[in-house]
């Protein structure tokens, strides 16, 4: 807390920090990180949340899974890795054309397959964790 009695962003834990841009954002936008976070908690316990760029939302196991950012039109999840994943599902449908990354851009509406979206996410992990160990 500052002498002011108001919090700093130092002060705050990056999850509440995840909290406030979702509580912020106030529109589909927000549903969406919110469901997609969850999903990501739930794949992954083990988790940790940070926030990073600007306030954009980075979850991260044995290295970066992918980060959370949130433009006009879209939510945009960007694997660090995700051109090493398997992607059985299609999730993938943007940033294709990168030798590393991949993303899925979500839009108003848009649904994301549960089970394949946590399959995409310990995939992620389990990459990391066998790179860390290498």
């Amino acid at each position: 807390m500052t002498s002011h009695g108001t919090e700093t962003p130092s002060d705050v834990s990056a999850s509440q920090q995840i909290d406030a841009k979702i509580a912020a954002l106030g529109d589909w936008r927000g549903e969406i990180l919110a469901r997609v976070r969850a999903l990501i908690r739930s794949a992954e316990p083990g988790v940790v949340e940070e926030v990073k760029w600007r306030g954009v939302p980075v979850w991260s196991r044995h290295g970066l899974i992918c980060t959370g950012e949130t433009y006009k039109s879209v939510v945009k999840l960007t694997f660090a890795k995700g051109a090493a994943l398997p992607d059985r599902a299609g999730l993938f449908n943007a940033s294709l054309d990168g030798n590393t990354r991949r993303a899925i851009d979500l839009r108003e509406g848009d649904e994301i397959k549960h089970e394949d979206f946590k399959a995409l996410i310990r995939a992620a992990a389990a990459l990391n964790a066998s790179k860390s160990k290498a």
